[in-house]
Formats: structure tokens, sequence, C-alpha cells
């Protein structure tokens, strides 16, 4: 959606195309399938402007095409692998139905050596019939929530391919960005996406460890975390500690390229144990909601935020799912609330009570966690928290709010990498 909008902003004329008819119909509509700012005014505008089509008919949508970008989902295999299923069938319908010259660009995070079996399955489907053809690898780096400035004011603009024409004209249509074009081979464009993602969750759960040693040692992981960012060497992104982080990227893709490396021989030591840190976060936040409470047996916990991250709508892989699966597994009662995500809440978690605002969801509750820290959040009325809530106990797990404000109100207080005073004990 985003790349389809922004290349349309950009002069494009732009053709959208989803084998799902209830999609294309919102769409038409003028309803977003996905919560992200600023996308239904680039959206409408480019609409309106004639620059920008939905469609589920393959024939109209590629009669005319120069590129056809492949943007389809890769989920996760039963090991880890990466399901190309989508790929292909895009793939084929791409070869079944274009008959004049085209660049078959892989905009999808796929594993390496997904350049080259497009490539062949495009060929196969085409004997007797040879296409004109040519396959480039242009890995999205788009950050939910804060997609469309980075799609504008691209870090890097990386391009793989076996013909080296046929990534600069890919480039010509990123040109007016002015970000940096890298263009390369096919495998190398792949793994520098998978590389990307894989090292941005080791920072994360390199500082979510750092901070657990903390807790333990008196440290304050905030103060740790600001000291090594302000060293140029590595620099403040991506060293807060909290629940870990989840999404629809870095999960399935430091499994998938952990299930290459084992695939080929390799030993994904680091990998495995920045998704093991992951996971443990998760069950930290229980733990110690366990101990504040005695027991979590028909207690009541108000989580706040849905969202594996602000500013987004998207709950897969969202620590608050995980964190509401262990919670549920000992009996607790769950009450919850989220800016924006509550109509995917609503399919995804049946047992869960969903309410209107954050002051609803703490009525009654025996504890709260905060695990997404939207903006919203910031400025709670904690008085009036405080004065709903039957026992008054938070697991600030994205270190939020200040600890010695929250105590004078008479919570007892917990954060993730912070010194708790022995009393909370």
């Amino acid at each position: 959606m985003v790349t389809g909008a922004c290349f349309a902003d950009l002069g494009n004329s732009v053709v959208c195309l989803d084998v799902d008819p209830n999609r294309i119909n919102k769409l038409l509509e003028g309803i977003m399938p996905i919560y992200e700012p600023g996308l239904e005014e680039v959206v409408t505008q480019n609409v309106k402007a004639g620059r920008l089509v939905f469609t589920t008919d393959y024939p109209s949508a590629l009669q005319d095409a120069e590129f056809a970008f492949i943007a389809v989902g890769t989920p996760s295999g039963v090991d880890g692998e990466a399901d190309l299923q989508f790929v292909r069938s895009a793939a084929e319908s791409i070869a079944d139905l274009v008959d004049h010259p085209i660049i078959v660009v892989n905009k999808s995070t796929v594993p390496v050596g997904t350049g080259d079996w497009v490539a062949d399955i495009i060929t196969r489907r085409r004997a007797g019939r040879p296409l004109e053809f040519s396959v480039v690898s242009n890995p999205e780096f788009l950050r939910e929530g804060s997609a469309i400035n980075d799609f504008m004011y691209p870090d890097r603009v990386v391009l793989g391919s076996l013909n080296i024409q046929a990534a600069q004209k890919v480039a010509q249509i990123y040109l007016s960005l002015r970000g940096p074009v890298m263009i390369t081979d096919l495998r190398t464009a792949e793994m520098i996406k998978y590389a990307s993602n894989a090292f941005l969750a080791t920072r994360i759960s390199f500082i979510n460890e750092i901070a657990n040693i903390c807790e333990e040692l008196g440290a304050d992981v905030r103060e740790v975390s600001r000291g090594m960012g302000l060293d140029k060497r590595i620099g403040p992104a991506f060293l807060d500690a909290g629940l870990g982080w989840g999404g629809s990227c870095f999960p399935k893709d430091v499994k998938a390229l952990a299930h290459m490396a084992v695939l080929h021989g390799t030993q994904p030591q680091l990998l495995q144990a920045v998704m093991e840190i992951n996971r443990n976060q998760r069950r930290r936040a229980v733990l110690k909601l366990r101990r504040a409470l005695g027991s979590l047996d028909q207690k009541v916990i108000a989580v706040m935020g849905l969202s594996f991250k602000p500013n987004t709508d998207d709950i897969r892989e969202a620590p608050a799912l995980e964190i509401i699966h262990l919670l549920e597994n000992e009996g607790a009662v769950i009450q919850a609330y989220d800016p924006q995500a509550m109509d995917a809440a609503r399919e995804t978690l049946p047992r869960v009570r969903l309410f209107d605002t954050p002051y609803q969801a703490a009525e009654g509750a025996d504890a709260l966690i905060l695990a997404t820290e939207w903006n919203e959040f910031k400025q709670l009325d904690f008085e009036r928290v405080r004065a709903l809530m039957r026992q008054p106990v938070i697991m600030d797990a994205r270190n939020l709010w200040d600890p010695d404000r929250m105590r004078s109100l008479g919570f007892r207080y917990f954060s993730v990498g912070r010194p708790t005073p022995t009393t909370n004990n």
C-alpha cells in the first residue's frame, strides 16, 4: 500500500492489484486496510489525480506495466522458513499474462536465492513462447508507523539484479527521492534485508539482556543506553529496553535467516540467542506480576496497548499477545485497550475484555501492564487509575513512566532494567 501510494505521489501511474476482492472493494470506497499515519491522505490525493488505481483483475493491471512489483506476504513456515506460495502465485500470473518486456521487482522479503527462483518459474512457465524480462530485488526498509516518511526519505535504496540495466531502470523511478542507491547482485541484495533486520533485532535483545543484569546490580538501563548511544560507533537507535521486538518483520526474518543458515551447514548461535532473549523478556514480565500478586489465578490484569509498536494497528507477533497468552494460561482475566488495534484484537483475542478507554480497562484490575508505549498513555490521570484499580500494581514494561512519581501515588511499581526498592520485592 505504502509503496504503491508513494510511487503514485511521485507522478507515476500505479495499479495496485490484490486477489482479495473485499480489500479492493474497501479501497475503492476509500477505506484503508491498515492504519498508517498519513497513508489515507496520500491514497485519496492520488486516486483523485488518476495516478492510483485498485483492481483484482490481473490482465488489466499488467497490460501496460513496465514494472511488476511483487509485494506479497512471506509468513513463517513450520520450521521458520519463509512461505513463498504467494510469491510463486504472483510470478506464475505474470508469466501467464504478460506479452511485452517487463521488469519483475521482488519487493517482498524473500530468502536468499528467491530472485533466481522467480526467474526460473517465469522461464519454465513461458516454455515455447519466450518473454523478455529481468528480475530485480528491491527489499523494503519501511517501518510501520513511519512508512511514508521512510519511503520519501530513504537511508538507502538497495537494488540487486543479474541485469545491471534493469536495476538502473528501477533506480530511475527512485531518482527524485535523492537517496543513496546501491546496486549489487540478486543474492547480496536479498541478504542485506535479512542482515539489517537481524542486526536491529540483535541490538534490542542485547539491551534487554543488559537490562536484566542492571536489575540485579542496581544500575539504570536508561542511563546505560544513553551512555552507550552517545558513542558514535554505537548510536542511540534500538537501545530501548522493554518487551522485545515483534511485528510482521523481525520475528519471521530472524527465523528465516536462522533456518537458511542451518540448511546450508552453518551454526546461527547468535541468532538463536537473540530469539531466546526476546522470548524471555515476556516471561520475565509475567514473573514480576506473579511475584507481586502471589498468584495470577482469577486476577484481573489490565493490558495497555496491543499493537506491536505505537502508530500501527498491527498485532502480528505483538509482545502483548504473548503476555496475554502467558497470563491466561495461569488463570488471569484480561482487560485491554489500544488506540488503534481493537478491531484486530476482537478477532484474535476472543477471551479478552476489550474497552473503549484505558480507564475502563483499569477498573477493578489487580495489576496493570504497559505493553505498547502509545503517546496517549504518557499523560494518564494516575490518581484516577489508582482509584479504579483493585490493587495498585503497575508493570511498566516500556519504561514510560517516572518511578518516583508512580510510587508517590501509592503504586507498587515495576519496570525493566531499573533499580527496584526492596519494599517492592
